[in-house]
């Protein structure tokens, strides 16, 4: 965490600035939701290497007491982020709650459990005909599968040339995916295979309704994270009775298209650490 936690950043927009009001004037009825990859945790060659960024548990436990609900939204398995975030078990954090794959499934502190739909049959079929794919289109050097249980996903930032080798494999992955009923949702230099039907915004939406929230922060860094944005733009735009929202990004190098719609962004995980906590204190 950076030197001066306390010092809440100020948004550069007027919807930001109305949404961080909210939050600071009725806390008890605000939700913050969280990316976790790039958001909570810094984007690392290796995915099954992240971790979240020192302090970070420390920062939601310190906020979740004073707001309604935090959230964290993520295109991973629900438990694996659990894992590598380290929330589980973590005094303040008894009403967490983590949404993986995109919203389809959700694990809360409080149970320690998973929920979660049966599996796609497209997975299985695309499980078993994308290394073919990936070494007809010449792109298996460098690339690397994630297995994610639901979904399946292809980094190449290990490649020679990573961003040639992601446009390479936009086109034939896209088939791949729709030929099995699935979709391809891009990221930072990874495509990921999953299920249509639930994206980050479907997911944020649902959650804040069930809470009936007043408010809402939302925080992510990547292509995935606009669907998100999106949910929250709609909610600020919704009349007298819309609901105010902040919406931060983590870093913009990568994904301009995201920095070009937020109200504050902060140079990556470390500074999320510290918006989190300086909200906390304000508090």
């Amino acid at each position: 965490m950076g030197s001066h936690p306390e010092r809440l950043p100020n948004p550069t927009t007027p919807a930001g600035r109305e949404g961080l009001d909210a939050v600071l004037a009725r806390p008890d009825r605000a939700v913050v939701a969280l990316d976790f990859d790039g958001t909570l945790a810094d984007i690392v060659p290796d995915p099954e290497q992240a971790r979240a960024h020192p302090g970070t548990v420390d920062a939601l436990a310190a906020l979740a007491p004073k707001v309604a609900a935090i959230a964290v939204i993520t295109g991973r398995p629900a438990g694996v982020a659990v894992r590598y975030g380290g929330f589980a078990g973590v005094p303040g954090l008894e009403h967490l709650v983590v949404l993986g794959h995109y919203g389809a499934e959700r694990w809360d502190a409080v149970t320690g459990t998973v929920r979660a739909p049966a599996p796609h049959p497209g997975v299985a079929a695309v499980r078993a005909e994308l290394p073919g794919v990936l070494h007809d289109v010449g792109a298996w050097n460098g690339t690397w599968i994630e297995e994610k249980g639901q979904a399946l996903a292809v980094h190449t930032r290990r490649a020679q040339d990573p961003q040639a080798a992601f446009e390479s494999l936009r086109g034939p992955l896209g088939e791949l995916a729709a030929q099995h009923g699935l979709i391809v949702e891009p990221g930072r230099l990874v495509l990921e295979l999953r299920p249509p039907g639930m994206d980050k915004g479907v997911a944020l939406t649902g959650f804040v309704a069930g809470l009936d929230a007043e408010s809402v922060i939302y925080a992510g860094d990547d292509l995935g994270d606009l669907a998100a944005f999106a949910a929250v733009e709609k909610l600020r735009s919704e009349g007298p009775d819309g609901i105010p929202g902040l919406l931060v990004c983590s870093g913009s190098a990568e994904v301009p298209e995201l920095a070009e719609r937020a109200d504050l962004s902060v140079p990556g995980p470390a500074a999320v650490v510290d918006f989190l906590a300086a909200l906390a204190d304000r508090l």
